[in-house]
């Protein structure tokens, strides 16, 4: 009853609900299960979903140097057309594997992957190759530099599916970091275990050379290094200087402002390669992380080593939100099934006040606003907690297709929750 008490209380027009595919749906051999994947489109269908979401690997549709291979996503596409169901496109410049959840290993495109110096590096000289450092946008690789690479992509794959566009395909969520977010990589699995507060990405020479340049240009020339006191991937801000007092000192804001405004022009390039390359001819979108640990506590740690610039009476979101809008894309969040109350206490989460301040963002530069959960759930008591942000939704996006969601009560659920999300705002 307490699902339908949420659904009576909202207030908005019908959401569309997606289902995200299998990070593997589509492999170097090409579209995988297919006759499977075709039966458990008609079970979602049944369950009146309005269409999937897929990731389009770079690692796999650029093989060689502006030699493009989209076949096997054309196969999959003109599946979900023959079944009446539309398409997110998540066009993902990064590498499956090392993230949660992953589940297959796609590593980006050979003649990037050999390129040296190219790559996020913290404090301690690690590398993370999942996704090309933002500092290198404008370093030529094999003559082209990554946004060069990103718009090439963008083109073909618009010159490609042209006639899908705005039909078939109603979005393109365009990837712009780890997992496809807007963020740096701060939370390696490799290095890092929830709730620590992660680690800055901005070691290595590039990065090096921009801080220096901006702090000499600001009259800081002994700021010459990013902080070097903001403890590891798995600190507590409590243990760590730099989140007990150094975030706000005059060195910290400016770091921090360097940071962020580092991780918005990325995103400006970015969405501006893709505005160019589609013109209008199908939705655009954002990724933006849900980073609820630490964010009741007074540093907003993980959020800061991430890119969010949330704390010293900046508005992250707010501020994210406005590349978004200059480019006309929706803004897509994640944990929306979360509650405070199911979190640990210990890690200062606040999943709800930063759902809430993520829709005011959206709100405020008059944004779609897209959802998606972050872990898998079935039970009704995520779903209720989804339900309650509908009238702020127009699409959400469910995480993700599996034999689990397919069965038994956790189908029924689902089912349920999708005809709750088509109904918003309905009285019974």
């Amino acid at each position: 009853m307490a699902l339908r008490a949420a659904m009576l209380a909202t207030l908005g027009s019908a959401t569309e609900v997606f289902v995200m595919l299998p990070l593997d749906t589509v492999t170097k051999s090409g579209l995988k299960d297919k006759d499977s994947l075709s039966s458990k489109l008609d079970q979602l269908k049944s369950a009146n979903v309005d269409g999937i979401m897929a990731d389009v690997w770079w690692g796999l549709t650029e093989p060689s140097q502006k030699a493009y291979n989209f076949d096997a996503y054309a196969e999959l596409f003109s599946l979900a057309k023959d079944k009446g169901m539309k398409v997110q496109v998540v066009s993902s410049f990064h590498q499956c594997g090392g993230n949660v959840g992953d589940t297959c290993d796609i590593p980006l495109p050979s003649f990037v992957t050999s390129s040296k110096g190219i790559w996020y590096k913290d404090s301690a000289g690690n590398e993370d190759t999942e996704y090309i450092s933002l500092f290198a946008d404008d370093v030529s690789i094999a003559g082209r530099t990554p946004i060069q690479m990103y718009k090439d992509w963008f083109q073909a794959f618009a010159s490609k599916f042209s006639g899908d566009l705005g039909s078939t395909i109603t979005e393109i969520q365009v990837g712009m970091g780890p997992a496809g977010e807007l963020r740096y990589p701060a939370y390696q699995l490799s290095h890092w275990s929830f709730c620590g507060v992660g680690a800055f990405q901005c070691f290595d020479d590039h990065a090096l050379a921009s801080f220096k340049q901006a702090a000499g240009q600001a009259g800081h020339s002994e700021w010459d290094s990013p902080p070097t006191d903001a403890g590891d991937y798995n600190s507590r801000p409590g243990d760590v200087s730099f989140f007990q007092n150094g975030y706000s000192s005059n060195y910290g804001e400016f770091f921090l402002g360097w940071y962020f405004e580092s991780l918005k022009s990325h995103g400006h390039s970015v969405l501006g390669a893709a505005m160019d390359a589609f013109g209008g001819k199908v939705g655009l979108a954002g990724k933006i992380a849900g980073i609820h640990w630490w964010y009741n506590s007074p540093s907003h740690a993980a959020e800061l080593t991430a890119g969010y610039y949330n704390v010293n009476g900046k508005d992250a979101y707010g501020e994210l939100g406005a590349v978004f809008k200059k480019h006309d894309a929706a803004l897509d969040f994640t944990c929306l099934e979360m509650r405070d109350s199911e979190q640990d206490s210990s890690c200062a989460s606040g999943p709800e006040e930063l759902v809430n301040q993520v829709v005011a963002a959206a709100s405020g530069n008059q944004l779609t606003f897209n959802g998606e959960n972050a872990l898998v759930r079935y039970d009704n008591t995520a779903y209720e907690k989804i339900l309650s942000y509908s009238n702020k939704l127009q699409a959400f996006t469910y995480l993700r297709l599996s034999d689990d969601l397919l069965q038994g009560s956790n189908f029924d659920n689902f089912k349920t929750f999708v005809s709750n999300m088509h109904n918003t705002g309905i009285s019974v």
